[in-house]
């Protein structure tokens, strides 16, 4: 299943672009994946397809700046970090607007951005995987000294360098613009990562805005976002229904985790769990 292409508008004016996978029978809901950082949405193929068969109609997006979604030129692109829910997201979530609920499956950024969300209450519920504050403190040293090295040494040295964050040359992931640098290195300075930020106010209030029902999974060798990292981050979601799920590799079939394998191949029993979990969600709000 390849799925179709889409591109999307969004309330600001950018192309976003989108890849859409329907079920072969009716959809019971819908599901925007809200990737991480620097992945394509690429990479939640497998997932899509999967989550497809289970009776969903799924979506994929590359943020602005990123993927398909990348200007000619990176050099001099102007965004905010939280353009990446506050417009991309919500385009997408509105592009599912067709009566059957809609649930956010999000991978690390996915699940951290939520609270910068327009009207998440269109929304049956979310099921996020390593999504955490990316505060080094949560971290092992090893990763904390990794992750150190990343935000004051090799990446300022690169955007210096090329005007953007080079991820494909280095590191594998997606091009990212330097606000969109900036913007995560930033938040990720304090425990509780926007909300920590002196220059936004408003993050707080807007985190507590949530009220949809949250089940956020962390694998215990998830060294970016381990589950004390996301439960930093479920404590920013003030008002909303919070499950936290820890989980064991060797629980669900697997040597390892890590940060990026929720979405790869082997993972099937953690997808099938959430989408468990999101069916029943779509199925109570649908009798609202």
């Amino acid at each position: 299943m390849d799925g179709e292409r889409l591109d999307l508008e969004t309330d600001d004016g950018v192309r976003i672009a989108a890849t859409r996978f329907r079920p072969s029978t009716p959809a019971t809901g819908g599901i925007v994946v809200g990737g991480a950082t620097a992945v394509p949405r690429g990479f939640y193929r497998r997932f899509a397809v999967h989550a497809a068969a289970a009776g969903f109609d799924v979506l994929t997006l590359d943020y602005r700046g990123t993927g398909d979604s990348r200007p000619a030129s990176l050099r001099g692109y102007r965004m905010r970090f939280d353009d990446w829910a506050r417009y991309d997201l919500d385009a997408a979530i509105d592009a599912l607007d067709d009566a059957r609920p809609r649930c956010l499956v999000g991978h690390s950024y996915g699940g951290t951005a939520l609270g910068f969300l327009p009207d998440t209450d269109r929304l049956a519920a979310v099921y996020a995987f390593g999504s955490g504050t990316g505060w080094g403190g949560w971290m092992s040293p090893a990763e904390r000294m990794r992750t150190w090295f990343l935000w004051n040494v090799a990446g300022p040295a690169l955007i210096a360098t090329h005007g953007y964050m080079p991820w494909s040359r280095t590191m594998g992931g997606e091009d990212l613009p330097s606000d969109a640098f900036w913007g995560w290195r930033r938040w990720c300075r304090y425990p509780q990562f926007a909300v920590g930020d002196p220059k936004r106010p408003d993050a707080a209030a807007s985190y507590a805005s949530v009220r949809i029902p949250l089940h956020y999974a962390a694998a215990t060798d998830d060294a970016w976002a381990p589950p004390a990292s996301r439960d930093a981050m479920l404590r920013n979601y003030t008002t909303a229904p919070r499950t936290a799920i820890d989980v064991e590799p060797a629980d669900v079939g697997l040597e390892s985790i890590g940060h990026m394998g929720y979405f790869r191949a082997g993972a099937e029993p953690l997808w099938d769990q959430a989408l468990e979990t999101l069916a029943a969600a779509t199925e109570a709000a649908a009798r609202e």
